[in-house]
């Protein structure tokens, strides 16, 4: 099966990086191909990133000229858009913000969110209230390095983690959350030393749409991700 992975930022880098771990945590016989937006921020750090990075997403999938593909990864953590998709393909879509969760939940009762600057807590709680599975997250705590920060100094990413990661067990945390997808692989290097499963969005996010297309379902369109309405609609600035 062919999975593509899509970035939420223009960082080609940073695609790079999250392709590698989603191949990382892929079955045999699965082939992982990236796709960087071509606008957009080149991170999504806000608000204003992530609706923009949410349009841009879309409209790289929409315009995606590549080989054809059985499952979508979005790998923005709390990022949106991921409802947007779902009407747009027709091929399951697993957003690494609830796939993550939902692992959690199967590790352990509560579990905590590490992610990068403290602004991203409201749009990962509104992600997690919306995929439902909120109800069992008890902190989400930034790092506060920033996305771009994460490719940076290799001993400063694990050891700002750790120090959050602190934080979310304090506050109850049985389990822990990488909150976003340039974290990836960082799973390996902090979970012993922490004592408790770390789970990373993007191979969850992989395992979990593995598993779908090998059962053979995808997304209903029975109400809420009916396909869209024939209408005619504008893509990007009018001409003029």
């Amino acid at each position: 099966m062919r999975i593509v992975v899509t970035n939420c930022n223009t960082t080609q880098e940073m695609t790079e990086e999250i392709v590698r771990g989603a191949r990382a945590a892929a079955g045999p016989g699965t082939t992982v191909t990236g796709l960087t937006p071509g606008w957009g921020p080149e991170s999504a750090e806000g608000w204003l990133d992530s609706y923009l990075s949410a349009a841009a997403v879309i409209d790289a999938l929409r315009t995606y000229e590549g080989p054809a593909y059985d499952a979508v990864v979005m790998a923005g953590f709390g990022e949106h858009g991921r409802e947007g998709v779902r009407e747009l393909v027709d091929v399951p879509v697993v957003d690494i913000t609830e796939a993550a969760a939902h692992l959690a939940c199967l590790l352990g009762r509560r579990y905590g969110v590490v992610t990068t600057l403290e602004r991203s807590r409201g749009q990962i709680e509104d992600s997690l209230e919306t995929a439902g599975v909120a109800r069992n997250c008890v902190a989400v705590v930034g790092t506060g390095l920033g996305v771009l920060d994460l490719a940076g100094d290799g001993a400063r990413t694990p050891t700002a983690f750790l120090a959050a990661a602190e934080r979310a067990l304090e506050a109850g945390a049985e389990v822990l959350v990488l909150g976003c997808a340039g974290m990836t692989g960082l799973q390996r290097a902090v979970a012993e030393k922490l004592g408790v499963p770390v789970v990373d969005g993007v191979g969850a996010a992989v395992k979990l749409a593995e598993s779908l297309v090998s059962l053979g379902l995808t997304t209903s369109r029975a109400g809420s991700y009916a396909e869209p309405l024939p209408k005619r609609r504008t893509w990007g600035r009018p001409p003029g």
